[in-house]
């Protein structure tokens, strides 16, 4: 993965600005209720800058990105999840992946969403249409990945994402994902919360838990400050007597590389390998989904994956 640098950054700058972005997992002692918080400002900068994506298409890709890294917190290990959406809408899904490093990535299916009239707010649900979300978790000890998948009923990550685990996997939850722009179009913040019932909750609690998110502040607001993940759950919530479990760092990360875009030339139908070499056009350029990072191929290259794959055949 190659990532495109950040206007006006220097190394040092870079380095101190990603170790901001972690992922919190939490509970609220005696009352049954976990959650999740992430602090996403260079998660999201860096993925916009790799896609090249204009003001709505970072926030629906940014609010996928967060909301993944938030379920992660229900997985253990080495697992990782596909969070995907199927639509009808212009901006016709996206797919993101994340695992329990706090590395996430994906991609839109429509990088550039049409518009036709000036947006007069962020309601994203005309740019969704009628559609399905889906998330597929990749387990330890199981043979096979576990797919649950509801209709999309609100064209709202955040609410598709709560109406996910009331509906397939009858966990009653609630999700808050923001992202901050200045006048010129800029990230100022980005973060997300998730909060999730246990069984034997107290109702009246849940109740006024719902009622605090539903008037909570944008968290891209707080944290185009110095606010940090930890201060905002310790203040915010503070009469809930927190109990911060782990905290970790969480980057956009995709472990493609030139081997293994070598890899998936070399298994290419020949036919279909023999007309990239024969036609070009060269250098040959291909480009990560999930990352869009884009690897170069000579025709010298091509030749010595010929013969490769001739002396394997």
């Amino acid at each position: 993965m190659k990532k495109i640098p950040l206007p006006g950054e220097d190394t040092k700058t870079a380095w101190r600005e990603s170790a901001k972005d972690r992922l919190f997992h939490f509970t609220f002692p005696g009352i049954k209720i976990k959650g999740a918080l992430i602090h996403a400002n260079r998660i999201v900068k860096e993925m916009r800058a790799n896609h090249d994506l204009g003001i709505l298409e970072t926030m629906i890709l940014g609010h996928a990105y967060m909301g993944a890294l938030l379920t992660t917190t229900t997985l253990k290990g080495n697992e990782r999840l596909a969070l995907k959406v199927d639509c009808s809408g212009p901006v016709k899904g996206f797919d993101v992946e994340a695992n329990t490093y706090g590395e996430v990535r994906g991609f839109l299916k429509n990088s550039s969403i049409p518009i036709g009239k000036p947006l007069e707010n962020f309601d994203m649900s005309p740019f969704f249409g009628a559609g399905f979300i889906s998330l597929t978790r990749y387990l330890e000890n199981s043979k096979s990945p576990y797919t649950g998948q509801v209709i999309l009923k609100y064209g709202s990550i955040a609410r598709d994402l709560a109406y996910y685990f009331l509906t397939s996997e009858q966990i009653p939850s609630a999700f808050h994902l923001s992202i901050d722009f200045d006048r010129e179009g800029n990230i100022t913040g980005a973060g997300g919360l998730m909060l999730q019932v246990l069984p034997g909750a107290d109702e009246n609690t849940v109740a006024e838990l719902e009622e605090q998110i539903a008037r909570m502040p944008s968290l891209g607001k707080v944290f185009s400050g110095e606010t940090t993940g930890e201060i905002f759950l310790t203040d915010y919530f503070k009469e809930y007597k927190i109990n911060i479990l782990l905290q970790k760092r969480a980057a956009f990360m995709c472990h493609c590389s030139n081997e293994t875009v070598q890899k998936v030339l070399f298994l290419l139908p020949h036919s279909d390998f023999d007309d990239i070499k024969k036609n070009g056009p060269f250098p040959l350029e291909v480009k990560c989904h999930f990352c869009d990072t884009a690897y170069h191929f000579t025709e010298d290259d091509l030749e010595s994956i010929k013969q490769e794959r001739n002396r394997k055949n």
